[in-house]
């Protein structure tokens, strides 16, 4: 193993060791009087109970699963003996960065709350920290288990040997990354079912009806809602990003080893480049989440700038330094390939700074939205569904432009077929570009929703106003920056899953040599037959006409756009369904537990908390068994190429649809917070109201199944990487 090699597993635990230092660090604030703390054990016990019951269903589903991909290894053998075996340790170490996030989230809020009645760079300071403990522990516990799979993969199947053994380990280790999407499509699905039922039942209910605030005492949904903040915003965007994270590399691996077959010096150092560029990416993220402060009175504007300020400094140095990695590496066309890492940063920059644009109250589409409000909630949701509709042109023209600039830099500039593989490689590397400093832009989102529960701790506990009004900034900034990180992690989601696409066709081919038995094959219009293990990646696309000419490729792009809607409809369907049995709970409660308004009485928050956790558990079964399936029932009808026409439907529709639920939402959320500033009759107004209703119309849309699209998406290209086999042995058409 090169000795360059190890900086990968020193930055991952250099990660781990200063989400640690951070975690003990935000202990050591005060959480405050009494009260304040009650509150926060009783969000801290609910997130808890909740994780434990979905990791305890997730748990089964992972045997199940193990199970049949273990009868695919050694009973069918179509499947590589270790892929059992690394689906599990991917599947653990994702629930464990979401566990540990959750956890840093549930014992920040107070202290967050009782750090803004000092200041507000005080609040900041703990909320974004400890938001910062999530982002280290994702890129930590991600480049951990990547390493470790490549040294143990490595000494059975030496690469040094043969690159031919280089694409078995990064083939091998791309399923591992199926045990992460499966494991963050759950946490997704069923946090986001959560939340947003409690959320739901908390606005219409005790907003709207009772005319209380969001965060009152004597509303029965409020702890519900607090919890679901922790378990959907923080461990299911940490769930979801690791994936994220771990599958651009892996995949840019897997390419990089079939880019360079023929040249063996070359191909052990573009297999670690991605590694080494993320482990760079980890020791910039340190540095930069540092330089995060801000001044007291700061508006939206300077608070965006302060964490700007981190995240570009870290972007701004991954540049130079993995222009020296590819360097020192000595990687052909190193100049290009670095373009294409360059390309993916600023695409992920502009993906970023487009959702701020359409969301942030400080612009105009959002104000627009709560202008709208002066005619009632249909013109809001009109006004916020447009101007979600409008927002989705610029990311995918990004994410347009962006695939074309890497392709061309890795390649040299030229659309011509010889330079495929290494186009491919110039793709998946622009993906690890742009999650390359995720360490710190994950803290910015998942810093959001601390600063939300310490928000909602301040108005429990009755906090002075000026506490309140500095949560309230922290809060109302949390939701940019949110919405920035999920257009952030959709964006990378497009890139990763077209890498992941390509190196699909890579994992066509050793099933061919290793598993398959079948070391040639003929190639429709061609004379004589092709031997497999030096078949290039269009040889395999001219085998199996992948082209928009056979039908079995267009029927499965047409599957792929269905299971993207009818995946949407399921999980929107199921918010309501479980909104709806917490709208009830809170309107009895309301009815029935007198003193609850004058408060004198205390309500049931447990029975809300257990509704929703109820709810979740069971709504998030069906769509999630949906999008492990469908990629196996197509791959068995239409084969290869019909897989290949879903993936390209799922990527491209999915994409486009999670862009515009997640921004509709946010400028939803944001121009009722805009509203409660004080414009436009403020908080209790008739125009509040109006605002309110778009903003729970919004909720699912970009808490639950817009961030679900872009798992989704990755889930559907994992689960035919790793069933390949069965598409390419057992397939009826």
């Amino acid at each position: 193993m090169p000795v360059i090699f190890w900086l990968a597993p020193a930055s991952a635990i250099l990660a781990l060791v200063f989400a640690y230092v951070f975690f003990k660090q935000m202990l050591g604030y005060d959480e405050g009087s009494a009260m304040m703390r009650k509150i926060a054990l009783h969000v801290r016990e609910g997130a808890a109970a909740y994780l434990r019951q979905q990791y305890k269903i997730v748990f089964l589903v992972f045997m199940a699963i193990t199970v049949i991909f273990s009868f695919m290894a050694y009973g069918l053998g179509v499947q590589n003996p270790w892929v059992p075996f690394a689906f599990l340790t991917g599947g653990f170490f994702s629930a464990l960065a979401g566990f540990i996030g959750m956890k840093t989230a549930t014992y920040a809020s107070a202290r967050a709350a009782m750090a803004a009645s000092v200041s507000l760079n005080e609040g900041l300071k703990v909320s974004f920290r400890s938001g910062a403990v999530m982002g280290l522990v994702v890129v930590g516990l991600g480049l951990l288990d990547i390493s470790a799979w490549f040294i143990v993969l490595n000494l059975v199947y030496p690469a040094a040997e043969s690159t031919h053994n280089l694409l078995i380990i990064t083939t091998t280790m791309l399923t591992f990354g199926m045990g992460a999407s499966t494991q963050a499509l759950f946490a997704r699905v069923g946090g986001g079912i959560f939340t947003k039922a409690a959320d739901v039942g908390a606005d219409l209910v005790g907003k709207i009806e009772a005319g209380i605030p969001e965060d009152d005492p004597r509303n029965p949904a409020t702890i519900a809602d607090n919890v679901g903040d922790n378990v959907g915003d923080v461990a299911g965007m940490g769930a979801d990003l690791y994936e994220s994270y771990c599958g651009s590399i892996l995949a840019t691996a897997a390419l990089g080893a079939a880019a360079f077959l023929a040249q063996p010096a070359i191909a052990i150092n573009v297999v670690m480049a991605p590694m080494l560029i993320a482990a760079v990416g980890i020791i910039l993220s340190i540095i930069g989440i540092y330089l995060v402060k801000t001044d007291e009175g700061a508006s939206q504007k300077k608070l965006l700038k302060a964490l700007g300020l981190g995240v570009n400094f870290s972007a701004a140095l991954i540049v130079v330094f993995s222009l020296a990695i590819l360097y020192l590496l000595n990687i052909p066309n190193y100049i290009g390939i670095w373009g294409s890492i360059l390309t993916g940063l600023l695409a992920g920059i502009a993906i970023g700074q487009s959702t701020e644009f359409f969301t942030a109250s400080s612009y105009f589409p959002t104000r627009k939205i709560a202008e709208a409000s002066t005619t009632g909630p249909a013109t809001v949701i009109i006004n916020g569904i447009g101007t979600g509709l409008i927002s989705a042109s610029i990311p995918l023209t990004i994410i347009a432009v962006a695939i074309t600039m890497s392709y061309l830099f890795a390649t040299g500039f030229s659309f011509h077929v010889s330079g495929l593989s290494y186009g491919l490689y110039g793709i998946g590397i622009a993906a690890v570009g742009m999650l390359s400093t995720l360490g710190i832009t994950l803290a910015t989102d998942a810093y959001g929703p601390i600063a939300d529960n310490a928000g909602g701790n301040a108005e429990m506990s009755k906090l002075s106003p000026e506490v309140r009004r500095r949560t309230d900034a922290l809060d109302a900034l949390g939701n940019t920056t949110a919405a920035t990180g999920k257009g952030f992690a959709i964006g990378s989601a497009a890139l990763t899953a077209l890498a992941l696409l390509a190196a699909y066709i890579e994992e066509v081919k050793i099933m061919f040599v290793e598993f398959l038995n079948m070391p040639e094959f003929a190639i429709n219009g061609k004379e004589g037959a092709v031997q497999a293990q030096h078949a290039t990646f269009i040889d395999f696309i001219y085998h199996y006409e992948i082209n928009l000419m056979n039908p079995k490729v267009i029927v499965g792009v047409f599957l792929g756009v269905m299971a993207v809607f009818l995946f949407s409809g399921m999980t929107m369907n199921a918010v309501g369904r479980a909104a709806q049995k917490m709208v009830d709970e809170v309107r009895r409660q309301f009815r029935e537990i007198a003193g609850i308004m004058e408060g004198t009485a205390e309500p049931d928050y447990a029975r809300c908390v257990a509704i929703s956790t109820k709810a979740a558990q069971r709504e998030m079964m069906l769509p999630s068994f949906v999008a492990l399936l469908i990629p196996v029932v197509v791959g068995l009808i239409f084969g290869v190429a019909g897989v290949t026409g879903l993936l390209v439907g799922t990527i491209t529709s999915g994409f486009a649809l999670a862009i515009f639920m997640a921004n509709a939402g946010g400028a939803w959320d944001n121009a009722k917070k805009y509203i409660e500033e004080g414009h436009l009759g403020g908080k209790g107004s008739e125009n509040h109201k109006a605002a309110v209703v778009g903003d729970t119309v919004g909720d699912p849309f970009k808490d639950t199944s817009g961030p679900s699209l872009n798992i989704l998406i990755k889930l559907m290209v994992m689960a035919s990487v790793v069933t390949v086999g069965l598409a390419v042995a057992y397939s009826i058409l």
